[in-house]
């Protein structure tokens, strides 16, 4: 990332020993993390949590839904959201949630590069082709919407000996 963030540890919620969690090792965690969880607000002002796949790419999280999809609907109306990613365990691991915008993206130059992203990541499970502004699956023939996140606030929670919460503010 050529912009890195400020990170410091919040000694509130961590160990006296606990230092904080470097943004390489935050970057380790979201770049290899199979499955996030994305928080977005119903037009209610519910939250909405769903599982996505989500790919890191060009300093961003990248993820898709559906047009008929809830995730989609909240995002028309409020662009705020969270992508939490981690482990059940308690004594280790490290859990990061990314809160920022979310960007419905079109260009199709950049859906293809995020497209490559995630044929890789994924080993050719998820692939798309571009069309239309929008990623077709290419074994289903599905459209996707695709949604790029640029992180303003990442949260590392290391877990274990010792405990610690670490802020990367961008």
């Amino acid at each position: 990332m050529d912009n890195k963030p400020v990170t410091a540890l919040d000694e509130r919620f961590s160990h006296p020993a606990a230092v904080a969690t470097s943004w390489d090792r935050t970057l380790e965690v979201l770049e290899g993390a199979e499955l996030f969880w994305i928080s977005t607000v119903r037009a209610n002002g519910r939250p909405h949590v769903t599982p996505v796949v989500v790919v890191w790419y060009g300093d961003a999280l990248w993820f898709t839904t559906g047009a008929d999809e809830q995730k989609y609907a909240n995002l028309r109306a409020n662009q705020h959201v969270a992508l939490t990613t981690g482990c059940n365990s308690w004594e280790g691991g490290l859990d990061v949630v990314v809160e920022g915008l979310a960007s419905h993206v079109t260009d199709e130059g950049r859906l293809r590069q995020v497209a490559a992203a995630f044929s890789v990541k994924w080993g050719g499970h998820w692939r798309f082709t571009v069309r239309d502004g929008s990623f077709r699956h290419t074994d289903s023939g599905v459209t996707s919407e695709v949604f790029e996140v640029m992180p303003l606030r990442a949260f590392a929670h290391a877990k274990g000996d010792p405990f610690g919460a670490t802020t990367h503010r961008f």
